[in-house]
């Protein structure tokens, strides 16, 4: 005990400065200071004693990001100078010590990792996310998260594809792993689409006059960081300088056109040996994302690999039942065809030896789903509600049976 004493001492020690600083310029009273310091001591004494557990550690860099955040406020109002990293130095090195001696306790790297994140000390956080990762290679959650960050934060798609593969060589019976990655991509492409609307690059208008000024020409749309707005409307372009073909190429590159997303749903129905529970979770993961030109494509290809592998399976019904309205908005003229060729793949779905609870309940949240619509047609909705009834009583007298 005389050691973790010497120990908890030591570090205490070390914080003596810092808090006569807080006293002399007013920011902590006196009383404030005495309490700080007793509470860093009960901590010090218990993360140094042999029973010390991860809780403590993460009840410890609560404390200490609560004071630093209390810090921050008073020096805001106060309108004193005072040093601006001591909190998050402390805070780093309580949870740097936490993993040392607990690296197998996913909890505190996952927290040490979203402070960082929200530090954005983002040379730190890829430095912690090595570590991590080196230490937990099986672990899918760690991979995703990765993934994202680097999405998020650094933009940088590139990177997160990278972590999502790494991941998958370690992880290849993840399901929420193959899951992530297909969201990722599906994300990724739903940027670029909105970027290209906001631009106005999807389609250019005939050229009219020579000296007009025009929008960006440029389709290459990934890297957008530091426009200008000669960038996006140069004034020395003329309309017989662009290529009117761009925005078609760039829409049958694989990160558009669907062929990654494709390519992805392959691998992990190959990898998972042709899941059906995950295929239907493939699927709507597609359908929430926002419409993408590739949307249509995606999906149908879910279906039709469902429907070679699994023809008589509810979950291959379900998504043959939904897929041909996905993407058409209830106002478009050509809702109700679409919806006329759900209905008929649905009585097919009935009348067979493939109808279950399952599919009965799907079709009956997405039928609720529709009726919540407001903009539906009085016509439609009175079918939607006759089918909802209809399915309604086959569930009832599937329960009897």
């Amino acid at each position: 005990m005389a050691g973790a004493s010497d120990k908890a001492r030591f570090f205490l020690e070390q914080s003596v400065p810092e808090l006569k600083e807080y006293e002399r310029k007013g920011i902590f009273t006196s009383d404030e200071i005495a309490r700080i310091a007793q509470k860093r001591s009960e901590f010090e004494h218990k993360l140094n004693a042999r029973e010390c557990t991860p809780p403590d550690y993460a009840r410890y860099t609560e404390f200490e990001i609560n004071v630093d955040a209390l810090r921050r406020k008073r020096v805001k109002r106060l309108i004193v100078k005072a040093p601006t990293h001591t909190g998050q130095r402390r805070v780093f090195f309580i949870l740097d010590r936490a993993t040392r001696k607990f690296p197998g306790d996913l909890g505190l790297w996952l927290q040490q990792i979203e402070y960082a994140r929200q530090q954005k000390a983002y040379k730190r956080l890829s430095q912690i996310l090595t570590k991590a990762l080196r230490l937990h290679p099986s672990k899918p959650d760690l991979w995703i998260y990765a993934g994202h960050i680097a999405m998020e934060e650094h933009t940088d798609m590139m990177e997160a594809r990278s972590y999502m593969q790494r991941g998958l060589r370690f992880c290849k019976g993840s399901k929420s792993l193959w899951l992530e990655y297909m969201k990722l991509e599906l994300l990724y492409i739903a940027k670029i689409t909105a970027r290209q609307q906001i631009l106005g690059i999807d389609q250019y208008p005939e050229p009219q006059n020579e000296n007009r000024a025009v929008g960006d020409e440029d389709a290459d749309v990934v890297g957008l960081q530091g426009l200008t707005a000669e960038d996006i409307h140069p004034s020395n372009v003329s309309m017989h300088n662009i290529d009117l073909a761009s925005p078609q190429k760039l829409a049958k590159t694989p990160a558009l056109s669907g062929a990654i997303p494709i390519a992805i749903f392959d691998a992990a129905m190959l990898q998972l040996e042709n899941d059906d529970e995950v295929a239907l979770k493939f699927f709507d993961t597609v359908q929430e994302i926002d419409p993408i030109p590739c949307l249509r494509s995606v999906l149908q290809h879910i279906v039709d690999h469902m429907l070679s592998f699994q023809p008589s399976n509810w979950r291959t019904l379900v998504c043959s039942v939904k897929v041909p309205c996905v993407g058409v908005a209830v106002t478009s003229p050509e809702f109700p065809k679409r919806f006329g060729i759900s209905l008929k793949r649905l009585q097919e779905a009935l009348l067979g030896r493939s109808c279950c609870i399952g599919l009965i309940e799907s079709i009956r949240e997405w039928l609720e789903i529709l009726l919540e619509n407001d903009s539906l047609d009085i016509a439609l909705r009175q079918v939607v509600v006759s089918t909802f009834r209809q399915l309604k009583a086959v569930a009832d007298s599937s329960h009897a049976a």
